[in-house]
């Protein structure tokens, strides 16, 4: 002790208030140091650092630099919209989880100049002698002095769920419950310094952009690339004809305005927004909307066990009894565990024990006890019997309390223990091993309590397990069948580990590694294998993040479940972390979704939650941008054609957003696919080769019926702005009827996509019919005959996609 409390400079009787004060300006206070929110104005200013918006400003310019001033103002409108959107929803991700503070103790009891005090955790200070009792938190990481049986759980950091002994010179570490005993400890790091510091320090490193971030950025370059090649191109061509070049540039603006999806964004953000609120219903709290689709797309899920896969509770699941009431009374006086309203308060072993045991009624007064160490590897605890005689009552490690045994009681009948006897005890502890079962050995003696821990007579074994949750197998086996590996990272006993992994049905053909085994592999050695290896046991916070980061190596998008501040650093690391709604704030920060019950079945809805979104993701992408290669064809077709333009920029808008929107919206909102958790995960682009030509084949049927229906009115003699209106018009029902075109082949068709239709066909009639808006849009009334040829020409564009449907599977 002395060498302790020499090397921290203190003394059994505490710091002083001065020296506490001088130390607290030397080390800090204890408490993690965040990263500091994003300021608002800057939020706000990042929306508009996207190829998008920069494109939608530039055509704004444009349209006022040549007097458009309603066309600009349109654009300008449109953009602001996507901004606030996104500042709103970025502002909210900013606030989900505000801090990693929550999680450290609030108060410490210690010993300052003689007195103990209750103070601060976080004015704690390196030197300062704790005070350690049964059920209180260590607040910072600590030397233990003084150690009165005392014992830990230390799961949350560990990953194992069994108590931890403490003796005189070990370590203990933030944030761990004290479980039994009583101790003095001295502080050695806070903050940042301690082991739970450390992992905070990785869970504020910056986010990876998530899988579909990605997705969304190449597809916003890939149309931002079209747009400016095409509007050169139609520049150039216009301005050689020798057509005027405000005229010509006009028709650029409009070819930029047509080629940009610019209701893409809020129906993203819709459509996701939508998906967080159905799971937070299935008791999934996604934190970042853009991780709601991840999951979706996973290839693997690294899932701890203790407390995800398992209940983070012991149970007795197997008994051997020479004789069984003898044994239920060892189980329930030979323990320090307290059951309140069946919660276990003490150590998860002991408490499993007298769960068993309780409805054996007993009651005997205690006067010793002889506490359980890491050397005796028992505990004893010495009762009045009666008036005369005494009982020592004996568990432990079942081989140190067999060879302790004299005798054997067979229901009553005291026998001394033979070789053969003994034999067959420890081929059944053996076999209880075998299984991954914590194995207990009961005995007992009456009176001699000199010697009181031999010659026992002995009783019976229990075996305990941490059992795996209800439905998990069931679980487990729906994501294989989606195409999706599962493997067990855990900080426990290889034997427990594969146990629980054989039964829930994670480890099948697969391989196990140690936390040893893993830490001998180069970095080259272990990518080659890694495919092959479904559990890591006995493995540190450090090695999971090596997991986490060699599976995304191998090109698998991970997600990965945790609850422990051990989890942290891997939940960060991962494509999309899933934190226990019980785990520690840390995890919960670190991760992009939090179950809320805790349940690893919520983790399947999740995934036909985020396959679901996905799909329509799809659904609404290729719908709104078929539209803009329809219009960009249509527009070239015509300028190519010597004819007017039959767009302006603000019907562009009108089509893009308020056109689109609905429609794309209900789409975004289609039930699930009948397949949907029959095929393998989906990582390749939003808009595949298949997806593409049929967006083409789409765009240029859209295009060649616009242009032959305009060219046809203008043939007609009617004004331009009739020939435009009724263009316009058979654009917009074109699109409404190719809304039907995307619809899922699900058993829960969504019957909003009709409503989103309607309200869209009423709006398009609004602008055709009341002059303010007339004025604006620059649109005129149109008579039967128009509404005739815009229906018939419009409904090729279902039969052409009834024809690729059969076509094109």
């Amino acid at each position: 002790m002395s060498d302790i409390l020499t090397r921290y400079d203190t003394s059994l009787d505490g710091l002083s208030s001065s020296e506490a004060e001088r130390r607290q300006k030397e080390y800090g206070l204890n408490e993690i140091a965040e990263k500091p929110p994003t300021p608002l104005y800057i939020l706000f200013l990042s929306q508009f650092v996207d190829i998008l918006i920069g494109l939608l400003i530039v055509a704004a310019v444009a349209a006022y630099a040549i007097g458009d001033v309603i066309d600009a103002g349109v654009i300008i409108l449109a953009v602001m919209l996507n901004v606030i959107m996104g500042f709103i929803q970025e502002y909210r991700s900013q606030k989900a989880i505000e801090s990693l503070k929550s999680f450290i103790t609030k108060h410490a009891i210690v010993k300052r100049e003689g007195q103990i005090r209750e103070i601060d955790a976080k004015t704690l200070t390196v030197g300062d002698i704790v005070v350690l009792e049964e059920g209180s938190k260590v607040p910072a990481d600590l030397v233990l002095i003084e150690s009165n049986s005392l014992s830990c759980d230390e799961s949350q950091l560990t990953g194992e769920s069994k108590a931890v002994a403490k003796e005189i010179d070990d370590k203990l570490y933030m944030d761990s419950n004290i479980l039994s005993g009583n101790g003095l400890g001295v502080v050695e790091n806070i903050g940042m310094a301690t082991e739970i510091g450390k992992i905070a320090d990785i869970v504020q490193e910056d986010d990876e952009e998530t899988p579909l971030a990605k997705r969304v950025g190449k597809l916003g370059k890939t149309l931002s690339a079209i747009a400016i090649v095409v509007c050169i191109a139609i520049f150039i061509m216009e301005f050689l004809k020798g057509i005027p070049l405000v005229e010509t540039f006009m028709t650029a603006v409009s070819l930029a305005v047509a080629a940009i999806p610019e209701g893409l964004p809020a129906v993203l953000t819709l459509t996701l927004a939508l998906g967080m609120s159905e799971m937070a219903k299935s008791n999934a709290i996604v934190r970042k909307l853009l991780s709601v689709e991840t999951l979706g797309s996973c290839t693997i899920i690294c899932s701890d066990k203790t407390g995800t896969l398992t209940e983070n509770k012991m149970t007795v699941v197997e008994s051997f009894y020479t004789n069984e009431d003898k044994t239920h009374l060892i189980g329930k006086l030979c323990n320090n565990a307290v059951l309140d309203n069946d919660k276990i308060i003490g150590d998860q072993t002991d408490g499993a024990i007298l769960k068993h045991c309780k409805e054996y009624d007993a009651s005997l007064e205690r006067i010793d006890e002889i506490p359980l160490d890491s050397n005796r590897k028992m505990m004893t605890t010495i009762h009045i019997l009666d008036g005369e005689n005494n009982i020592v009552l004996s568990k432990g490690a079942p081989e140190i309390i067999l060879d302790k045994c004299k005798y054997i009681d067979r229901n009553g009948s005291i026998e001394i223990i033979d070789a053969e006897t003994k034999e067959m005890i420890l081929e059944k502890i053996g076999e209880m091993s075998g299984h991954a079962l914590r194995t207990i050995g009961f005995a007992y003696k009456i009176n001699d309590t000199e010697s009181p821990e031999e010659d026992l007579t002995f009783t019976g074994l229990l075996g305990l397990i941490d059992p795996p949750k209800k439905d998990v197998k069931k679980s487990v086996n729906e994501c294989i069948n989606a195409g999706i590996g599962i493997i067990m990272i855990t900080g426990d006993h290889e034997k427990t580990a594969c146990a629980i992994a054989k039964d829930i049905g994670i480890l099948t053909d697969g391989k196990v590694m140690t936390g040893k085994e893993l830490g001998r592999l180069s970095d080259e050695e272990y990518l080659k294998i890694a495919p092959e290896i479904q559990v890591y046991a006995r493995v540190k916070p450090t090695q999971k993040m090596k997991i986490v980061e060699t599976l995304k190596k191998l090109d698998n998008i991970v997600a990965m479940t945790g609850d422990g501040v051990n989890d942290a650093p891997a939940l960060k690391k991962a494509s999309i972390g899933v934190a226990m709604g019980d785990g520690t704030d840390v995890a919960k920060e670190a991760s992009d979704m939090i179950l809320q019950n805790n349940d690893f079945t919520t983790i399947v809805k999740a995934i036909e939650g985020g396959r679901k979104i996905y799909d329509n993701i799809k659904r609404f992408v290729k719908y709104q941008v078929s539209t803009n290669v329809g219009a960009i064809l249509t527009i070239v077709g015509t300028s190519l054609l010597n004819l007017p333009l039959p767009f302006n920029p603000a019907q562009l808008l009108w089509l893009n957003i308020v056109m689109d929107g609905p429609p794309a919206q209900m789409l975004g909102i289609e039930g699930a696919e009948r397949d949907i958790m029959e095929r393998p995960p989906e990582k390749g682009d939003i808009l595949t080769k298949n997806t593409m030509l049929q967006i083409l084949i789409l765009g240029i049927v859209m295009a060649i019926g616009t242009i032959c229906v305009f060219t046809y009115e203008i043939s007609t003699g009617v004004s331009t702005t009739k020939a435009m209106t009724v263009a316009f018009t058979l654009f917009v029902v074109y699109q409404l009827l190719n809304a039907f075109n995307g619809r899922a082949n699900s058993e829960k068709s969504s019957k909003f996509l009709y409503l989103g239709i309607i309200i869209s066909f009423l709006l398009q009639l609004l602008i055709l019919y009341i002059p303010q808006l007339q004025t604006i849009f620059r649109t005129t009334s149109i008579d039967m005959i128009d509404w005739i040829i815009i229906l018939i020409v419009s409904s090729t564009i279902l039969i052409t996609q009834k024809i690729m449907d059969k076509v094109m599977k």
